[in-house]
């Protein structure tokens, strides 16, 4: 049983529905030549070191000047901390950026579906494993002692945010929904709104899709992520000048909707925020038309690269294993830079 079954019990959240706003972009003019600061954000490696490393090489190669990298989740396929040393030493070969912000994704909370590294036994979940020591291990990995934290990328802040339960140990009839601690939800509005005093886009990087923005996340397998959906949206539809990040669902980026503009009702902020959906180093998946979803067909492996301008944003889509570009749009910024 994989995340894509496991997701069915989910708890629903209410949320509006999303808006997707047209944007002019700020003429050629007036922007300046170079960024302020670029970097790159990629989401679901799940064991898949091989693509990793090409992914790693060809960031390198096309932003060589990169001041960070952030990881939406799904770090390793397991959370076995071997899983951990594995994806740590691939990034030792590639001689990465020195910041990566690392999001904790649903993948890192699936030990207890084995007895040992090789055995898969659901019928004993949690096989012995606690729900204490698969945090632990993240947090061994990422350097820090909580799943929410804040990165500086050339000047520019990086925000991760994470579940601080795993639902299956609180109530058997959830899984890998996501739940926010009181301290988690201040801590946002906090530092969004430290931030927007300064002038400065947020950056914000999440596993799970918000509701009803990116591709994938409309899908009744996506559709219920959050158990507090209403009050994170409240948060973020504050601000013109956040940018999220989701991965989870490995949907293509080559889809209409991987990037959104989200609207929420009762913010006072009619142009919303930008949503971006961050493709997936491991498979990816697509729309079947029926409802649901299809595994793309060849190899995949996408993500992002992100420019930082002193008035807008540039987004762009990168497939690593073809070495292209898939698409890109500017963002002009409320406030600039």
């Amino acid at each position: 049983m994989d995340r894509r079954t496991l997701l069915g019990t989910a708890a629903a959240g209410a949320v509006g529905a999303a808006t997707a706003t047209a944007l002019t972009p700020t003429p050629a003019a007036a922007r300046p030549a170079a960024p302020v600061t670029t970097f790159n954000v990629i989401s679901d490696i799940q064991g898949d070191l091989a693509d990793l490393g090409v992914a790693l090489r060809d960031m390198k190669s096309t932003n060589p000047a990169s001041a960070g990298l952030a990881v939406a989740g799904d770090i390793t396929p397991r959370g076995y901390d071997a899983e951990y040393a594995a994806v740590r030493a691939e990034f030792a070969k590639a001689s990465p950026p020195a910041t990566v912000a690392w999001a904790i994704g649903n993948h890192e909370f699936y030990v207890p579906k084995w007895r040992d590294p090789a055995t898969l036994d659901q019928a004993a979940w949690p096989n012995g494993a606690t729900e204490d020591s698969l945090f632990r291990s993240f947090y061994t990995f990422a350097g820090r002692s909580t799943v929410f934290s804040e990165h500086i990328f050339g000047g520019i802040p990086v925000l991760t945010l994470g579940t601080e339960r795993y639902m299956h140990y609180h109530d058997p009839k959830l899984w890998d929904e996501v739940w926010l601690s009181d301290t988690q939800f201040t801590w946002l509005e906090q530092r969004l709104a430290h931030w927007a005093s300064r002038r400065r886009p947020v950056m914000v990087i999440t596993h799970h899709p918000l509701p009803n923005t990116v591709s994938g996340s409309r899908n009744n397998l996506y559709l219920h992520d959050y158990l507090q959906a209403d009050r994170l949206l409240g948060i973020l539809g504050r601000y013109r000048d956040v940018f999220v990040f989701c991965g989870h669902t490995h949907w293509d980026l080559g889809l209409s909707d991987w990037y959104v503009r989200r609207v929420v009702p009762g913010t006072a902020n009619l142009d919303g925020f930008s949503v971006v959906n961050t493709g997936a180093v491991q498979t990816g998946w697509t729309d079947n038309g029926q409802g649901g979803e299809t595994a793309v067909a060849g190899t995949f492996n996408q993500g992002l690269q992100v420019e930082v301008h002193h008035d807008h944003v540039v987004l762009k889509a990168r497939d690593f294993a073809t070495r292209t570009w898939l698409k890109q749009i500017t963002v002009p910024l409320a406030t600039p830079v």
